[in-house]
């Protein structure tokens, strides 16, 4: 069955998904044909094309192309200017987060979990120090003991797990869902956070490097404090022009460098290539992050502080992205949060949530994967 398309909604289908025509023609021959009403393609060729764009397939018999806003408030900028048009790839990884919100929303009502008290107990324009304390002092996050933890990933590990245990769903993936052809750009955005009394919920970029992984969970932490849901482009470096996006980054960065330690670890003296990398690993924060606090703590001037910071961003752009290799069930417990694994996993096992659901929101479809990540998580005993 031929069906008619309209071209600005073929062409709209290709842009929103980053595709050139020439790279759509290569998957789909006739699609300049389509576009010219040369002819018309079949129902299963637009149902290929939908997939192929990563697109509804009922947007593509709507009457013009709809406007697609992000379902969370979206504090992105790039060069002080908002980002109008989110990437399919960021809006389906929002979706997910929803249906996984959503969901233990539910489950922790029926269970009677009382609400997080945190969730909303601080207010944007707050006292930076008093806000990080009061964060640092729920997750129990001692930073004498954190520099002393070997490398960025086990600090970085060690800080969702601290957040997990105090009742916050974090979720660190590169990819959406579990499709690794589909890898998130951290140029497009970092992270967000869905606040929520019952469910609160942190996406991290897994894309990113660890330490700016590390930023980013410490800026979405305070949105949670704030009660400010959001996505955005978190940096310790950045100036954001935006109130709430400006007031998390200088808690994220007390939350990780308390100025109180860093005074004393910091020689204003020492030549900066050297005491930059040292106190990055000393505190397990970005370069960056250090930039910041060295210009917070008058020890560099601001041309100094934006002539390092574009010389540093330059040097950690150049390095390798993570591969995504790894234990394959501890990186989808890492993907959708151990806390969410485990209810959903015992929750489908006792009969009231159905394995089709609990696989979509997990990301995968076997029961063998499922049993064997219950077994990994210590849901299922045998």
């Amino acid at each position: 069955m031929r069906v008619d398309i309209k071209p600005e909604l073929l062409n709209w289908a290709c842009q929103r998904a980053g595709l050139t025509a020439e790279a759509i023609s290569h998957r789909f021959p006739q699609y300049m044909a389509w576009v010219s009403k040369e002819t018309q393609p079949t129902f299963r060729q637009i149902e290929q094309f939908a997939k192929a764009t990563y697109t509804p397939v009922g947007f593509l018999f709507l009457p013009a192309p709809p406007v697609e806003q992000v379902p969370i408030p979206d504090f992105r900028t790039v060069a002080n200017k908002k980002v109008h048009r989110p990437s399919p790839d960021l809006l389906d990884t929002i979706y997910i987060c929803q249906q996984r919100q959503e969901w233990y929303r539910d489950y922790a009502r029926l269970l009677g979990e009382p609400s997080q008290s945190f969730v909303g107990s601080a207010r944007i324009g707050a006292s930076v120090v008093q806000t990080a304390k009061a964060i640092r002092d729920k997750l129990g996050l001692n930073i004498q003991e954190r520099q002393q933890i070997a490398t960025f990933v086990d600090a970085l590990r060690r800080l969702i797990e601290q957040a997990d245990s105090m009742g916050i769903m974090v979720m660190c993936s590169g990819v959406v869902s579990s499709n690794n052809r589909r890898r998130l750009n951290p140029e497009e955005f970092r992270g967000f956070a869905m606040s929520d009394p019952l469910a609160p919920l942190i996406f991290i970029n897994g894309s990113d490097t660890k330490s700016a992984q590390m930023f980013t969970l410490a800026h979405e932490l305070a949105h949670i404090w704030a009660g400010k849901s959001g996505v955005d482009d978190a940096q310790a470096s950045s100036i954001s022009g935006n109130e709430v996006e400006r007031w998390c980054n200088q808690v994220a960065a007390e939350l990780l460098v308390p100025m109180a330690s860093f005074r004393p670890e910091y020689d204003k003296h020492a030549d900066l290539d050297t005491e930059l990398p040292r106190l990055s690993r000393r505190f397990k924060v970005s370069t960056l992050v250090i930039l910041r606090r060295m210009l917070d703590a008058g020890g560099i001037a601001q041309k100094q502080f934006w002539d390092a910071y574009h010389v540093e961003l330059e040097r950690l752009s150049s390095l390798p992205k993570p591969d995504g290799g790894g234990n394959f069930y501890l990186t989808t417990a890492t993907r959708v949060s151990k806390r969410f694994a485990r209810a959903i996993i015992t929750n489908t096992l006792e009969g009231q949530t159905l394995h089709r659901d609990a696989f979509r929101m997990l990301g995968f479809s076997k029961l063998e994967t499922f049993r064997e990540l219950g077994r990994g998580l210590g849901v299922i005993v045998k």
